[in-house]
């Protein structure tokens, strides 16, 4: 069983990655454009960070 775990585990922090490196792509494509003001920047890089912190959190302290 602690192989399903550790499965889904790595599935959701390779999921929360991408969404962040979606979102700053979005952010520079958009900006680039001219198609967002600052604040739609903002939020989007916003959300891939918050995105990297669940990740962070998912993972917990590095072993020593």
């Amino acid at each position: 069983m602690k192989t399903s775990t550790n499965n889904v585990s790595e599935i959701i922090s390779l999921v929360l990655r991408a969404v962040a490196m979606a979102m700053a792509v979005a952010a520079i494509v958009m900006s680039i454009l001219g198609a967002a003001d600052a604040n739609t920047v903002v939020t989007l890089l916003s959300i891939g960070l918050f995105t990297l912190a669940l990740d962070a959190l998912d993972r917990g302290p590095e072993p020593e």
